[in-house]
């Protein structure tokens, strides 16, 4: 049977929450001072200790400081109030979790719901650990180069929490990836794992999505819709492309940051969520903040534990392991094995990847289509990746002219908006021509909107 430690100096609050969890079948040990929790951690190693910052003889972090009881124990903080000062305090000093005074009585029931010694926990990530080292993968997550074991040391540090997360990179880089595995990793694992893509809905429809609304709200409305916070409820919601959520919308999305309580739409009632936040952005935030596209108060609020995942063209050393993977993946759901020739992959070491992962991904699975034998050579591989003596080049196709020194930033945009004029702005075309995904090449459009009417350069030209 579990044991759980209360150590609180309101009496009448520590007799309400031992009383609740001897009922979840845990037995139950209080404790109202430093004095008396070092007593009883003398006496019996707890699972779980909730523990209140303020106490009579000292701070709840003397505690932990001085306990070598407490290394196999999960530790809950007990505070009066949320601030982010509060999370990255608990994370610090080796706390899973923070409850606010007055203590919710479903979150703390989710709290004991998902409770796991933290040696089971350390296990896992060992073992993951030498995964690494001898497949290559950390979870969901494949590579081996620096930038990406990096990466692996902060979700190991982060996931065994309940903090938010806050994942930047360029788009393809796998940040939704990066989502899945902390939550793969964390206490939630059993509960619901939800992602939105929050530049994918409409600006009409993305609140009732999020928080649902109630019946005749609006428009259409013919029932009730739960919305992502409620079907996540316990589990993780990942927010993807945060940036690109209407301004008014965000207000909202803080306030159940600050307080867990949200409003479906055409409701007047408060909702309580208990769900972890792990966001995204293919932005730079503080560009975002800077050009109106995200609250500064609420990037502080998701900026908690921030995560950089690196674009492929910064571990090109991981291409050859990436590139197996996918193609074992297809082989194994096609019946068909092949494999990479060496000149091949030498091909893709020498591309830029602006596509990143995803586009790497998409071109193993091209050219497997591609192969008619067991050996994927550089000639089948996508144009744009070939090597100059493998790619049919016409003498009568269109070319675009640069002026040297342009920044690779303007080169991109031209040639983009180029291709897509090409096309008669066939999306679809414009990114398979120019390797990269249509999710990549709607970014870029919205990022270039002010110039999709433009058919001219100064410094440019469409030859």
């Amino acid at each position: 049977m579990s044991h759980a430690l209360i150590v609180e100096d309101d009496r009448e609050s520590a007799e309400v929450m031992a009383a609740l969890i001897a009922t979840e079948g845990f037995t139950v040990a209080t404790a109202h001072s430093l004095r008396e929790a070092r007593a009883q951690l003398a006496m019996n190693q707890p699972d779980l200790v909730l523990l209140d910052l303020m106490l009579p003889d000292g701070s709840g972090m003397e505690l932990i400081h001085d306990s070598s009881e407490l290394s196999n124990s999960e530790v809950v903080f007990i505070t009066g109030h949320a601030s982010l000062e509060t999370s990255i305090q608990a994370l610090r000093h080796g706390a899973t979790d923070y409850l606010i005074k007055p203590v919710n009585i479903k979150q703390l029931q989710g709290i004991l719901s998902r409770l796991m010694r933290p040696a089971e926990l350390q296990a896992e990530l060992s073992s993951m650990r030498e995964r690494v080292l001898e497949r290559g993968n950390f979870g969901l997550l494949w590579g081996r180069s620096a930038a990406m074991q990096r990466v692996y040391e902060q979700l190991a540090k982060v996931a065994v929490t309940s903090v938010t997360v806050f994942v930047t990179g360029e788009s393809g880089s796998g940040k939704e990836v990066v989502a899945q595995t902390v939550h793969d990793l964390s206490r939630r694992r059993k509960q619901p794992f939800l992602a939105v893509n929050c530049g994918a809905i409409s600006p009409n429809l993305i609140e009732s999505e999020i928080f649902g609304h109630e019946k005749g709200s609006f428009t259409g409305a013919e029932r009730m819709h739960q919305g992502f916070f409620e079907r996540a409820h316990g589990g993780t919601l990942f927010l993807d492309e945060v940036t690109e959520m209407p301004l008014e919308l965000q207000v909202k999305l803080l306030r159940v940051l600050e307080t867990g309580m949200f409003m479906r739409v055409g409701s007047t009632q408060d909702r309580e969520t208990d769900v972890r936040i792990i966001a995204a952005t293919n932005r730079d935030p503080i560009q975002a903040v800077a050009q109106g596209k995200l609250r500064e108060d609420l990037l502080y609020r998701l900026n908690v534990f921030p995560v950089e995942v690196p674009p492929l063209r910064d571990r090109i050393d991981d291409i050859p392991l990436l590139a197996a993977h996918f193609l074992e993946e297809i082989a194994r759901k096609e019946g068909r094995a092949a494999l990479f020739t060496p000149q091949a992959l030498q091909s893709m070491a020498c591309h830029r990847w602006p596509g990143n992962v995803r586009e790497l991904r998409n071109v193993v699975q091209r050219s497997y289509v591609m192969a008619n034998g067991p050996e994927i050579d550089a000639a089948l591989l996508a144009p744009s990746i070939r090597p100059a003596a493998a790619v049919d080049r016409p003498d009568d196709g269109p070319s675009v002219t640069l002026r040297i020194g342009q920044s690779m930033a303007e080169a991109e945009r031209f040639l983009i908006l180029a291709t897509l004029r090409h096309f008669d702005n066939h999306k679809e075309r414009t990114a398979a021509t120019l390797g990269i995904s249509l999710k990549t090449l709607y970014n870029r459009l919205k990022d270039y909107s002010g110039d999709l009417s433009s058919t001219d350069n100064s410094e440019s030209s469409l030859v």
